[in-house]
């Protein structure tokens, strides 16, 4: 098969990195792709927001299937150009898109299908939302409507806080026609959570679940970004609140899409807080997470392509997958100043440094510049590693990230220490649970 991957990211290469180990395939093309791709396929200078170019290269090459990475081509309309065409390709269509290109059309959505999330109330005049915002007890979160790049939300302890993202969006116009509507919505108190799942517009097969880590600096410090790491699985996380997640959440939105006539098929990803009351969503996305993707398919043990075949042929019934016991902790490299302004093309030194088995190194802004890699956005690399438990593979991963260097490189140092000390602490109360036990035992047989 040959296989087209769109996108540039550490998400579409650590994609183009999976779907290479399938058997089924025996050529790749990324568009454009990045310098870490140029290893695994040939890298096509195609815009991935250029649909009809895009689908004219696949008609060319004659492309099997095309997996869509970015959300931008998947809300612009990239399947139903690529259907029209007779071309398979993984990804919902452009009407069942909009549940990530309009946060106002998911909620609505979510309201029908009574599927649990916080309030909100939608605006498109700057005035009426100053007015209503000034109204409001902080917090509470003021999001552009539509695509914004993972940037477009804004925590709001403060009034400050909230005039500023409304003056962002409608005066300053920072998100474009995507800021032009805004909702104000509930502050979600709990644990965040990223739980993917694949479905052919009926069947719903869940993903393992992963955490992310969406603040700039250490203890959840700094603004928002597109994600600074990753880790899966989730060991707080219980079967009960997971199967809790599929069937009050990702179910009744399939359904509920489906019902509204605009079936989707591809990967949904939905964020989830964990509150009091129950799992609430944050947001709905229509592709694979970025970074949850580079902490996911490491773990994943079956045949990727596989599955997206019969996904895109609506045939996802009796499909399992199966994922390693190892857990995997995904660690962003930034460029400094991200995710506001940042400079680029520095060499990036030590890659080839980094030989542990273990550890993938996965590209996301890179290029090569005269022959070697370099610098070429706000998310540099993520470095990915596998461990028995968490504590190790976190010490595989940072070992790695000791090994490269470039100016201004900048990560947090916390990814998935907590899901380290939860472990550390489920080990001790087993042991202190059998050690009871044995003491019990020890008391009868006296």
């Amino acid at each position: 098969m040959k296989i087209l991957v769109i996108g540039s990211g550490g998400r579409e290469h650590a994609l183009a990195w999976k779907i290479s180990q399938s058997p089924l395939v025996k050529k790749i093309y990324c568009a454009p792709g990045n310098a870490g791709m140029l290893e695994l396929a040939e890298c096509v200078d195609l815009n991935p927001n250029n649909l009809r170019s895009l689908a004219e290269f696949a008609q060319e090459k004659r492309v099997d299937l095309t997996v869509v990475g970015p959300e931008a081509p998947l809300v612009d309309g990239v399947v139903n150009e690529f259907e029209s065409r007779d071309l398979k390709i993984f990804g919902p269509r452009q009407e069942a898109a909009q549940i990530e290109g309009s946060k106002i059309f998911a909620k609505e959505i979510m309201k029908k299908c009574g599927v649990p999330t916080g309030w909100a109330k939608s605006f498109n005049d700057y005035g009426e939302a100053k007015k209503y915002a000034e109204s409001q007890r902080t917090p509470f979160v003021v999001k552009a409507d539509g695509l914004a790049a993972g940037k477009g939300v804004a925590v709001c302890f403060d009034e400050e806080t909230a005039l500023k993202a409304l003056e962002d969006c409608f005066v300053h116009g920072k998100f474009g026609k995507g800021g032009q509507k805004v909702l104000i919505e509930e502050y979600l108190h709990g644990d965040e959570l990223s739980v993917l799942c694949l479905t052919d517009g009926e069947t719903v097969l869940p993903m393992a679940p992963a955490q992310d880590y969406k603040r700039v600096d250490d203890d959840d410090k700094g603004p928002n970004t597109g994600g600074m790491g990753s880790y899966s699985p989730v060991p707080s996380v219980s079967k009960e609140i997971s199967d809790q997640i599929v069937t009050q959440i990702l179910e009744p939105t399939i359904e509920g899409l489906a019902g509204e006539g605009k079936k989707y098929q591809g990967v949904l990803y939905a964020g989830i807080i964990l509150t009091e009351e129950g799992p609430k969503v944050l947001e709905f996305n229509v592709r694979f997470g970025d970074p949850e993707t580079q902490a996911l398919l490491p773990r994943l043990e079956s045949d990727l392509v596989e599955v997206m075949l019969r996904v895109a042929e609506g045939n996802l019934e009796d499909v399992n997958l199966k994922w390693t016991a190892d857990d995997c902790v995904a660690v962003v490299l930034s460029s400094r100043g991200y995710p506001e302004s940042y400079r680029t093309g520095f060499r990036i030194k030590g890659l080839k440094e980094v030989r542990d088995p273990k550890v993938q190194v996965f590209h996301a802004g890179t290029t090569l510049s005269q022959g070697e890699v370099a610098t070429a956005g706000g998310r540099v690399l993520s470095v990915s590693a596998l461990g028995k438990t968490f504590e190790e593979a976190r010490r595989h991963a940072y070992a790695a990230i000791q090994k490269i260097h470039f100016e201004g490189m900048h990560y947090r140092k916390d990814i998935a220490l907590r899901a380290a000390k939860h472990e550390v602490g489920l080990a001790v109360n087993h042991r202190a649970i059998q050690d009871f036990r044995d003491s019990q035992s020890s008391w009868l047989d006296f």
